[in-house]
């Protein structure tokens, strides 16, 4: 895919519906030769819509307008540049527990969890938050998540989690103010309700913080998952990190995890971790698959608001 026509289908399958802000500025720069040009300056997994989107809002540049938000950049690229080449998208969004927490739910208890790609950690707490399928609601702590679930029945328990680590290349820290603000960045700018579920998702991390361990998915997997305590039943679980991932080094990943004990959950598009025979997706919309141990059960929208079983 061009540059160009990554940001048109950001538009229409993933913020479409969802942010008409981030809709239409990533229209304007699917067209804005300029912005274009400038993006062809840096590796092409740093090209990508959220993170240019993410670093210009974290500059305090604007996005509420097209033109503004060419000028900033334009006038501002070495910068922003900058911040492309060191920084990875990192969108620690707590409501991807919901899409889990059907899957941890029936699992053997209790649980050693280890998250690649974990950023802050935040998700490594589905024991903490309180969940609303509907009018069923499991849990009474923590923000709400609401998450739209057809296909099955909801969970009817929280996990009991015993053990939580996380594997990230640059592992973010929610009591460092500046790793909260790319954090925050990286929300959608409409979405007041999910900042306001990071904060409080923070807040709990930081009262009992997970142990994060900087490393490599592949190289680095099997000395962290050694650390789970017997008798707990350990799950690796990511969501929304293997397009970051070269495509060997994620054939590698998936070898190494599928020689570990315990289980496996990847929430991960269909294109990036194949799966044969899917059913068709509702509809246009961008949508992940939800896997246990590679076997294919839902497709899933990707901030955790819906989550569809197959039949």
């Amino acid at each position: 895919m061009t540059v160009a026509s990554t940001y048109v289908e950001f538009a229409e399958r993933e913020t479409r519906g969802v942010s008409p802000t981030y809709e239409r500025l990533s229209l304007a720069i699917s067209t804005d030769e300029k912005i274009l040009a400038l993006l062809h300056a840096v590796p092409p997994p740093n090209r990508q819509p959220n993170l240019l989107l993410g670093v210009v809002r974290l500059l305090g540049g604007p996005v509420d307008d097209p033109a503004a938000f060419h000028d900033f950049t334009v006038a501002n690229w070495p910068v922003v540049e900058a911040e492309l080449r060191t920084r990875a998208t990192q969108t620690n969004e707590i409501g991807r527990c919901a899409l889990l927490l059907p899957v941890l739910a029936s699992l053997p208890q209790p649980l050693a969890l280890l998250e690649v790609g974990t950023a802050a950690g935040l998700c490594l707490y589905p024991d903490r938050y309180t969940y609303r399928y509907g009018d069923h609601e499991i849990g009474s702590s923590g923000p709400i998540l609401d998450c739209d679930l057809t296909g099955t029945a909801p969970p009817t328990r929280l996990p009991e989690v015993v053990w939580r680590a996380g594997l990230d290349l640059n592992p973010l820290d929610v009591t460092n103010p500046a790793d909260v603000a790319w954090l925050e960045a990286l929300i959608w700018p409409e979405h007041q309700h999910r900042r306001d579920r990071l904060r409080a998702a923070a807040a709990i991390a930081a009262a009992d913080p997970p142990s994060l361990v900087r490393g490599d998915l592949v190289d680095d997997l099997r000395s962290l998952a050694a650390q789970a305590p017997a008798g707990a039943t350990l799950v690796v679980f990511h969501t929304s990190v293997l397009y970051q991932v070269p495509a060997a080094r994620r054939a590698m990943f998936v070898e190494r995890v599928r020689g570990l004990p315990g289980h496996w959950i990847a929430v991960e598009g269909s294109d990036v971790l194949p799966h044969e025979a899917l059913p068709p997706a509702p509809d246009q919309a961008l949508y992940n698959v939800l896997a246990l141990d590679g076997a294919p059960l839902a497709w899933t929208r990707g901030h955790g608001q819906a989550m569809a079983w197959f039949g």
